[in-house]
């Protein structure tokens, strides 16, 4: 177990103006109507435009947990996009969101983490060491994902799955008394999954002055759903016995697990093998999709609102990433 005395203190969203529908898709997709529907189960997502860049969003998202939290961004000692997408390569999109939220000259150090669908929990893993520490107090941690802009087409049950949009959490130090900590947290990367999900070009293998109209596929994004499913349902009942033992903890002493909302699909099939009662498992993936890394805070958020989680309540973040990567995190919210 990794105790640390860290709170969240806030929550924040913002989802884009354009909304998506699933028959939207069929037609765009060229499916047949209720395929999609009937594939991700997911209805509506949203969709960024051209206005609405990740460091708008994530801005957006920032300045709402910043206000739930009762601060104003003078009391922020740094932020750090966790986000598996970029706004651009160089420099990090922290950086454009502390530019966006019209702190451009506020000195405050500003980075990403990036572990694809995971950099919220490994962001908050880390982070939350140096808060512990005495480093820094309150940290802004900001998850913008626009996938919209990079999926491949013609891989139809993929693109079907993916939204955009932003969320944010501000963490501190819990005070004398306060029942807010982390318990424990965990990560384990099986690279032998390095392909099942992956953006191949734009790096320096395949550098983006390579790129052609006739050699796309390379530059978009791809993802084996069915190998990544494969992988992660014969590991994650390990993996979860293993947080639970380190904390001495069962399934039935969480008030709410909130994943990474991967797809509807695997999302009930992980339930159900993992022995997570219906109504203690958030399922959010209807009206906004797979966010990428944005989606265990937005789960956050959202739990929080519908008051399916108070003070004190002990909750546990769960998800999947490229690499193949597993990540958890038990919590005392």
């Amino acid at each position: 177990m990794q105790l640390r005395h860290v709170k969240i203190k806030g929550t924040g969203k913002y989802l884009p103006e354009r909304v998506v529908s699933d028959a939207e898709l069929d037609q765009i997709l060229g499916t047949t109507p209720g395929w999609v529907n009937k594939i991700t189960g997911v209805g509506t997502r949203h969709y960024a435009n051209t206005d609405e860049t990740a460091s708008f969003m994530g801005a957006r998202a920032a300045e709402a947990a910043l206000a739930d939290a009762g601060l104003s961004f003078s009391e922020v000692d740094c932020l750090v996009c966790t986000s598996g997408t970029k706004e651009q390569p160089l420099p990090s999109t922290a950086v454009f969101i502390q530019q966006a939220m019209g702190q451009a000259d506020s000195g405050v150090p500003a980075f990403d983490i990036d572990a694809t669908c995971l950099s919220f929990l490994v962001g908050l893993d880390v982070m939350s060491y140096m808060v512990e520490a005495g480093r820094y107090k309150n940290v802004l941690l900001v998850a913008t994902e626009i996938a919209s802009v990079g999926l491949n087409w013609q891989d139809k049950e993929s693109s079907a799955l993916f939204g955009d949009g932003a969320a944010a959490v501000v963490i501190g130090p819990g005070e004398t008394g306060d029942s807010s900590r982390i318990l424990h947290a965990s990560l384990k990367t099986y690279s032998s999954g390095a392909r099942y999900s992956e953006i191949a070009g734009g790096g320096t293998r395949l550098h983006p002055q390579n790129y052609t109209a006739e050699d796309a596929l390379p530059y978009l994004f791809h993802m084996d759903g069915q190998a990544i499913f494969r992988k992660a349902s014969k590991l994650l009942p390990d993996f979860i016995a293993d947080m639970l033992s380190a904390t001495d903890n069962k399934m039935d002493d969480f008030t709410l697990v909130i994943p990474h909302q991967g797809s509807a699909m695997a999302m009930r099939l992980l339930r159900k093998k993992l022995g997570i009662a219906e109504d203690r498992f958030l399922d959010n993936t209807a009206g906004h999709g797979n966010t990428i890394a944005a989606s265990i805070p937005m789960g956050l958020h959202e739990a929080i609102r519908q008051g399916r989680i108070s003070r004190g309540d002990r909750i546990m973040l769960i998800g999947t990433a490229a690499g193949l990567s597993l990540g958890g995190m038990i919590i005392d919210y």
